[in-house]
């Protein structure tokens, strides 16, 4: 705040100032338009495998391609890996105790490519990766 001094007075012959607060006027906010936001198109690329060693390697594999062609890759991104197991008799008839389990272990990764271009795309589609690795393609 701004102080102004006021016209002096005299009180029992001494000078008084009196100083007076002076309003400051706030400039108006100007309200900003909103930014543009650019959208993004991504390349979601989910990769399954039942060995992790085959799953590394397709994913490599397939960050190589997309990084040769100058994309911006996002993961490899683990996911959980879904286990399934079962519960089988070992006998058929007499020893219903002895029982063996068995389980199945599906690993799991995710990869975003943003803005993929057509020679990405194409040239994912042109991979070959190893029989046993399963892969769901999705656009976002």
């Amino acid at each position: 705040m701004v102080t102004k001094e006021a016209p002096t007075k005299k009180v029992a012959g001494k000078t008084a100032v009196k100083k007076t607060a002076a309003k400051v006027v706030a400039k108006p906010k100007v309200a900003k338009a909103p930014a543009k936001q650019e959208t993004v198109s991504k390349l979601r690329i989910r990769v399954q495998a039942y060995e992790y060693k085959i799953l590394d390697l397709s994913v490599k594999q397939i960050i190589d391609t997309a990084i040769r062609y100058d994309a911006v890759v996002q993961g490899p991104i683990p996911l959980p890996t879904n286990i399934k197991k079962y519960t089988v008799n070992r006998s058929a008839f007499i020893f219903k105790n002895a029982r063996e389990q068995f389980e199945m272990r599906i690993h799991k990764r995710l990869i975003d490519i943003l803005n993929p271009t057509p020679k990405i795309m194409e040239a994912l589609t042109n991979l070959s990766l190893p029989s046993g690795v399963n892969i769901d393609v999705k656009i976002i």
